[in-house]
């Protein structure tokens, strides 16, 4: 079998794409398999839901991240809705792991990735190089969020809304008042298991139906939380317009299921602009 070409960059990007600061939440939940194989099989044919103990894995992840450029730099907010699957071609070099073990980066194959249903995101540079990079079905949305943050009151929890946006004709985000879903992770108190769970790999399809896969690094261990036990009911999905393509998919896959775990990542502070004091 000849070598695959690799996909093409296409202008004027170039990857590998650099985050110059990642704030990043993530809730994943344990439903049933049926709906999931039947929107899988509809959006990526190529692949096949990962199982675990019979449960399929649906994951939401929030980002908020800075990236510098040569003109300056850019601020970016996205929501990705997947589900989490291999190439069916490769089932036989699968690990057997649990969704604990799957969390924590027991998979150093990296098949098991998400496959992307759903990218909201308010950059429309970012939604371009989304699609063309990776085969994302991206479009536009816009976020209200709270997060921990050492310049906020102390805590761990974390909310963020995503509202409905629309395209102007510039190509710019145009922000709508509609709520789409939202979501709220309680994590204070919790005590994180320090995980190696990257690369993660996203994959994607393409308008010609062919798959393609990219990884995303993250250079330090992200915080799991587990939200089972005790922990149960840390975490609140609500779907505000079950209408939207991905409020339908949303209450279809997830439902009232809460989440099995979390995970964040925060990147440091890099400075700190100190208190002041009186010369006299």
């Amino acid at each position: 079998m000849s070598p695959l070409p690799l996909p093409p960059v296409a202008a004027p990007y170039q990857l590998p794409f650099h985050y110059g600061a990642l704030h990043h939440i993530g809730l994943d939940y344990l439903v049933d398999p049926a709906p999931v194989r039947e929107v899988l099989a509809k959006e990526h044919p190529a692949l096949s839901a990962a199982e675990f103990d019979g449960r399929c894995l649906v994951s939401l992840n929030y980002q908020l991240y800075f990236a510098q450029y040569a003109t300056g730099g850019g601020i970016t907010q996205e929501i990705e809705v997947s589900i989490v699957a291999y190439p069916t071609a490769a089932a036989d070099r699968l690990p057997d792991v649990d969704y604990p073990q799957y969390a924590q980066g027991f998979d150093q194959t990296k098949l098991l990735g998400i496959a992307r249903l759903h990218v909201l995101c308010d950059n429309a540079l970012a939604i371009d190089a989304g699609r063309r990079l990776y085969a994302e079905p991206k479009y536009p949305g816009w976020f209200e969020a709270e997060m921990p943050s050492p310049n906020g009151p102390a805590g761990e929890t974390w909310t963020v809304r995503c509202r409905a946006a629309g395209t102007a004709p510039d190509g710019g985000i145009v922000r709508r008042d509609a709520a789409l879903f939202s979501f709220t992770a309680r994590l204070d108190g919790l005590a994180p298991v320090p995980v190696n769970s990257t690369p993660v790999t996203g994959y994607g399809t393409d308008s010609a139906g062919r798959a393609l896969a990219g990884p995303m690094h993250v250079h330090q261990p992200y915080r799991w939380y587990d939200l089972t036990g005790p922990a149960a009911g840390r975490s609140l999905l609500t779907v505000h317009d079950p209408a939207t393509d991905v409020g339908g998919h949303l209450r279809a896959l997830v439902s009232d299921v809460p989440a099995a775990g979390a995970w964040s990542f925060q990147s440091p502070p890099v400075a700190a602009h100190h208190r002041p004091y009186y010369l006299a």
